[in-house]
């Protein structure tokens, strides 16, 4: 999928969320508290922040791995395979349960 597209499918699962909005025109991500919790990077690859435990089993569950960013790791992310973008409910469960996941740290 090019990153056209991939921001369109980003931006309507952050619409469909409550509580936050896209941000960024090149970077586009969303936060809270402080603290990123989901990115497209420029690959059109979306990520996740998670909970450790529940990363771990976010990427056993999918088959996925760590996301990057501009070639760096980054920590608690996941990377969203393109098979689960087309799941609205499930995407927006993700987003929504990594912005209480930020909320829950200590503010920046």
């Amino acid at each position: 999928m090019d990153w056209e597209d991939a921001l369109k499918v980003y931006d309507e699962i952050v619409d469909a969320c409550n509580g936050f909005e896209r941000k960024g025109k090149k970077m586009i991500y969303t936060s809270s508290n402080g603290y990123m919790f989901t990115l497209l990077n420029k690959d059109a690859e979306i990520g996740i922040r998670l909970p450790k435990d529940k990363a771990v089993k976010f990427m056993e569950d999918y088959n996925t791995s760590h996301y990057y960013s501009y070639g760096a790791k980054m920590k608690d992310y996941v990377l969203v395979p393109e098979s689960l973008w087309g799941e609205l409910g499930s995407m927006v469960a993700y987003f929504e349960q990594s912005f209480v996941f930020v909320n829950s740290l200590p503010s920046k």
